[in-house]
Formats: structure tokens, sequence, C-alpha cells
């Protein structure tokens, strides 16, 4: 066999007498070439693939470059752990070397004791590539301009703003708030120079084109616009002062990508705002490299829309419904599903601020939809709280969006219930609310931005007694009836913060193509279903 791991762990004479022999092949003339090597010799020169020869894989690569307009494809054979006691052994992805076989491989490179890290000599050819290349991308300094004490004390501090004034339609969905929000961010000095987004071939399903006809599409070189049609929904400009970078299908790329930008203050000196956009059930391809890419410590924001079984026609294999549990286990990502086009826009802030901070900040995923709300419940509280206020609410998980006090001070308290929705389920929590309280239940809904912030907060101990602006003490034993357009055990934890009874509504079965309202009532988490649930809860 080519590379045969169990031969390299023979005695020579043993390995010779396994060479290829059969008639027709070419072992005759290997074992011609072997005649006069000595055994002891061979099992090294028979592990020599021609993947460890530098010189040859250069000239290989030098070979291809030379036929431009064809791909090609090239094989280099190697031994896994070649030059190691453990090489092509089938365990070793797992085996560590011991003390001795380290103290026999430093002595085998002539590397003195206690400078196995020492850089090259400057003098040997090595030494002398490493310091050009230095030279090519550092400078004068030799040294990446990155770094985390570096970059902190040369960066000035850059303004968020608390607000964007962004004007949105009375109906709006989240998705078309974040084009909207993203276009109104490229105006903001200091902010505006630093973000760049990108996006796995969905950037007009993800209303990116706005941002892209406003800022361009990232290439090296300059190249003409051949579309005349005098209006289009997206312009493909693109030059060097691109900020859009657009990717093919390939999540995994995107997220690579993002974590990359998302370092670049420290690997580069250069803090940029990364924000990436991706159909919600996709963020599952681009798993590995989302985790590896939070793990590594990248700031970036991404959002993952349409999702949920609310992208009804579009069937079960585009319907999200286990993103929600990525957003609130992964460590060191902040995760958000607002419902109303303002809190989207205090979150983005709030992520943005999150990418400059070097030290504290996490990367932050938003989970969007392209189903239209009404916006007059949340001006409505607005109108209640007061914008500091709601701001910091909505920031912290979660608000008050219905008191029953307020909304139908004639009910019951004795039938309290509190129905707590997150995102797109807030429209059919509130009109099962209503329903509620016409027949005299004093019904509350809670509108739950972050349900990983507010778990955060419970589990933290921060407050005694824990989320007190959410839950009001003479209702903390209360029924509570959640609903989530994800799977039912997202919301589930809430009831257990006081030992309130809980029923939770969900989608915990893969989509359907339908109608969104037959899709809802077919999953039990329409409005309908909520009051239902309300009542088996206060029986």
């Amino acid at each position: 066999k080519r590379g045969s791991p169990g031969l390299l762990r023979r005695p020579g004479a043993g390995v010779r007498g396994r060479l290829p022999g059969a008639p027709g092949s070419d072992g005759p003339a290997i074992g011609r070439a072997l005649a006069d090597l000595a055994d002891d010799a061979l099992p090294a020169v028979i592990a020599n693939l021609g993947g460890h020869d530098l010189e040859e894989l250069l000239d290989v690569l030098g070979r291809a470059g030379s036929a431009p307009g064809r791909p090609t494809v090239i094989f280099a054979y190697t031994i896994k752990g070649w030059g190691l006691p453990i090489a092509g052994h089938p365990l070793n992805h797992s085996m560590l070397l011991s003390a001795e076989q380290i103290e026999a491989l430093r002595e085998a490179h002539g590397i003195a004791p206690g400078h196995e890290w020492a850089a090259s000599a400057p003098d040997p050819p090595e030494g002398r590539l490493c310091r050009e290349a230095a030279a090519r991308l550092y400078g004068s300094d030799n040294r990446p301009p990155g770094g985390r004490e570096a970059h902190a004390e040369a960066r000035p501090p850059i303004a968020v703003p608390d607000a964007l004034e962004v004007s949105f339609p009375q109906t709006s969905s989240t998705q078309d708030a974040f084009g909207r929000i993203l276009v109104r961010l490229g105006d903001v000095p200091g902010l505006r120079e630093r973000i760049v987004t990108t996006s796995p071939d969905v950037s007009v399903s993800t209303n990116l084109a706005g941002w892209i006809n406003k800022m361009g599409v990232f290439s090296p070189d300059e190249h003409p616009d051949y579309e005349t049609e005098a209006y289009r929904l997206l312009r493909w400009k693109r030059g060097p002062a691109g900020r859009h970078i657009e990717l093919g299908i390939s999540e995994m790329n995107l997220f690579m990508l993002l974590g990359m930008l998302g370092l670049s203050a420290e690997l580069c000196g250069q803090l940029l705002i990364p924000i990436g956009t991706v159909y919600d059930p996709f963020v599952l391809r681009g798993l590995d490299a989302l985790v590896y890419s939070v793990y590594s410590g990248a700031k970036f924001i991404f959002a993952g829309t349409p999702s949920g079984v609310t992208l009804a026609p579009e069937g079960g294999a585009h319907q999200s419904t286990i993103t929600p549990s990525v957003g609130a286990e992964l460590p060191r990502l902040a995760s958000y599903e607002p419902c109303f086009a303002r809190e989207l826009e205090w979150l983005m802030l709030e992520a943005v601020r999150s990418c400059l901070d070097r030290e504290r900040g996490v990367a932050t995923y938003l989970r969007l939809s392209t189903k239209p709300v009404d916006q007059r419940p949340f001006e409505e509280a607005l109108r209640r709280l007061g914008e500091a206020e709601l701001r910091r609410q909505v920031l912290a998980g979660g608000y008050r969006l219905v008191d029953w006090r307020d909304a139908a001070p004639q009910a019951d308290p004795r039938y309290t219930v509190t129905i707590a929705a997150a995102g797109v389920m807030v429209p059919e929590a509130l009109e099962a609310a209503a329903y509620l309280q016409r027949e005299g239940v004093a019904a509350n809904v809670l509108c739950l931005t972050s349900p990983r912030r507010l778990y955060e907060h419970w589990r933290a101990g921060a407050q005694a007694p824990p989320l007190q602006w959410l839950i009001r003490p003479g209702e903390r034993r209360a029924p509570i009836v959640t609903v989530h357009d994800a799977a039912s055990h997202s919301l589930a934890w809430l009831g257990s913060v006081y030992g309130a009874p809980l029923t939770a509504l969900g989608v915990d079965d893969f989509g359907q193509s339908g109608a969104r309202a037959d899709l809802y009532r077919h999953f039990g988490i329409d409005a309908l279903s909520i009051a239902e649930a309300a009542f088996d809860a206060l029986d």
C-alpha cells in the first residue's frame, strides 16, 4: 500500500518483504531501486512521501499557476506525524510524545536545551526569509500592530448614539427594520468607516440591498457596471471602496470570515464592525465555524432571518426551530429576538458597542423575521415607561408590554395569568390576552427580547428577588403560558424562577408548507391556543 502506516513500525527486512511484487506491477523496478539501500534506512525512505517535500511542493504549485483558465488538483500524499516516533500510528490523533521522545527530537534537530521556542537565527536562509516577510507585512516594527493592550492605547473612543432616529412604518417586520437601521448606521461618523457586511448569497433576501446600494461591494479592482436598467433593486457596484463581501452559498465561510474580521483589531490593529446575514435555519450549517469564531474571542454581529415556521410557504427545510437553543447556550454570545422595530434599533446599537469593547464585548446573534407587526403596542409601552426605562428593560431581556391593571382594571386578580412571548409571537400573545381580559381574566403580556439575558440575570443572582421588573410580587405564583416560534423548551425555565405552574407552547416538530395562520394553529401557537392554555392553567 502507498504509505501504509503499518510498514513504518516494522524492521527494514520486514518492510522489504512486503513491497509490491505481483506480476504486471512495478514490484521488480521498486526492488531494483531499493536493492542498495540498507534495511534500517528502508522504513524512513518508504515514509518520505512527496507531500513532505517542500521544494517539490513549491515546484508543483509554480507549474499549476502557469496554466491559467483551468483548475488544477494536487494530490500531496503525506504520513500523519511524519518525523515523529508516532508517525502513522492509528491512534496518534490523541497520542502525546513522552518527555524522552521530546528530548530525542530536540537533540535530533540540534536545538540547545531551553531554546525550544527561540526564533530562527538571522543569518541562515530561514532567518532571512522570516525577516523579509515581517518587513513586508509589518514595516520597520517587524511585528503585528495588533494586540489588545497596544490597540486599546492607540484607539480613541468611538461614540455610539443611544438612538438613530430611524423612521419605521406603522406595520413593519424586524427584517425590514434591520435594513433601515443598517443604512442609517452608514451615516454615523466613526462607525460607518468600520462596518463591513457579508452574506452567503442571500444579501437581497435578508434585506442588505439598501446598504449595498449605498456602500458598494468590495473587490480589489474596479469593475464596470454593465447593467443598464434605469431602476434596479440592487446596484452591484464593485471596487476597492466597497463595504460588502458577497460569498457563495457557504455558511461555514460566512462564520469563518466574520470570525477573522471580528479579530481584526487584535490581528491587524484595525478595528472593524463585521455584520453578517444568513437564513436562520442555516445558522446550523455554519455552526462549527461559529463556535470556533466565538471561542476565539471574535466580536461580530449576525442576523438569522427569516426564522421559524412564520416563514410559512417555504416549508420545513427553511423553517428554523432549534436555533434559539444555540443563542441561549453558546458561551460568549449575546442573543436577541425582538418583535418591534425600535427594540431592534436599540439592540443593534448595543451589539455595536459590544464589538467596540475589546475586553468585555461578545458576538451578537439577532433572530429576525419577515412577519409584518403593528408597532402601536410598543408605542403605548413607550409612553407608559418612558424611553430611557424601556430601553433599559429591552436590553435587559424583556418588559411588561401589557399590565392587566392598565388594560383591564375590571378583571378579577384571583384569575391572574402571565403570557410570556418572544419575537414574532407577541401579536398572538396580545390577541390572546385581550380575549382573556374580556372574559374577566387578569392577563399580562411579557415581551421577551432576550430569554438568554433574563436567564443569565436569574442565574447570576443579580437581583433579589429576580426579574422583579417583569414579575410583580403578587403574581409570582400565578400560572405562566410561554409561546415561542421555536422548540417549546426554550422558555420553559421561566416557571422555575418562582415555582409557578407553566405551560410551554412552541414548535416541537419539523415545519410544513402552508399559510401562516394554519401553521400556527397546527403547532398550537395561535392566539386561540394560547387562550385555551391559559384557561386550562387557571382551572
